[in-house]
């Protein structure tokens, strides 16, 4: 079921090992008007975690469905192209739109994320203005244009 249910309250999943990266990516969110609450895992395993409230996400309201996810490629352990497989892979996370945000153009790192069910890869941008600028961009596409899955589980 598709419907258009307040996506600037749907919450964002930042998925990022980086202390730095989440800090700046959550200025930019605040620059860019981007009101949703922004929920930070540091690895693909926390990042599972939060999304099958296990471990210390049990609570639904400690780890609420996000409505999208930014997920970063480059972390130690369980890295961004395995966790975007294993989410696309569990049927009750797999219509959670995925961004990939990473530093690499990698043309093979771009084709195996759309091969594994990303539905957007955005090279991180160098400059802190041109992360707002994307993720402005990012905002308009995802949050005033794209209609979202709703969250089944709160019907």
């Amino acid at each position: 079921m598709i419907a258009h249910h307040a996506a600037s309250s749907q919450p964002i999943l930042l998925v990022e090992d980086s202390d730095d990266d989440y800090e700046a990516t959550v200025r930019a969110f605040k620059k860019a008007n981007l009101h949703n609450p922004v929920f930070w895992c540091k690895s693909g395993r926390e990042a599972l975690e939060f999304l099958k409230h296990q471990g210390g996400f049990q609570e639904v309201p400690k780890a609420p469905r996000p409505g999208l996810i930014l997920l970063d490629l480059n972390m130690p352990g369980l890295d961004g192209r395995k966790t975007l497989e294993l989410i696309k892979q569990d049927p009750t996370l797999q219509p959670i739109p995925i961004i990939i945000l990473t530093t690499s153009a990698d043309e093979r790192d771009i084709e195996e994320c759309y091969r594994k069910g990303a539905n957007t890869y955005v090279q991180k941008p160098v400059s802190f203005d041109g992360l707002i600028e994307a993720i402005k961009r990012m905002k308009e596409y995802w949050f005033e244009i794209a209609l979202l899955p709703k969250d089944v589980e709160q019907e």
